[in-house]
């Protein structure tokens, strides 16, 4: 039986990676950003894991690796504990230099929802029920 158990990550600069999931709360240990393996992993709850590998721990292995182009084929979505937090959230990442990929606006599916896109140019996704 095969399942899900981690999502990986593929980052150039993997401290500014790590400061932008901390700021959406995940628990990343404070340090993890000096590994000097390159490949940092948190257990999230229910236990599936999200890991983070720079592009030289993907050449280790995968020599002839190159980074994807064109738009993202994987999204990450973070629930919010409320429309305005979505707001909130948005408002404080921008501020902190993150790249809006999309305003928060009240999606037709019932949602709050906002983009932004992460340092390697990944859209993650902040939404809340309405």
């Amino acid at each position: 039986m095969t399942r899900l158990d981690t999502i990986g990550i593929r980052v150039e600069d993997l401290p500014a990676s790590l400061a932008f999931y901390r700021r959406l709360g995940l628990p990343i240990p404070d340090g993890a950003e000096t590994s000097e393996h390159g490949h940092v992993e948190v257990e999230l709850p229910g236990g599936l894991r999200l890991a983070w590998d720079t592009a030289e721990v993907i050449r280790s292995f995968d020599p002839g690796w190159t980074p994807p182009t064109g738009s993202a084929r994987v999204a990450l979505n973070f629930l919010c504990d409320s429309p305005e937090d979505v707001d909130a959230t948005h408002r404080e990442l921008v501020a902190a230099g993150y790249e809006c990929h999309k305003e928060p606006w009240d999606a037709s599916w019932g949602q709050r929802y906002a983009q932004i896109t992460d340092p390697d140019g990944n859209v993650v996704s902040l939404f809340a029920p309405l």
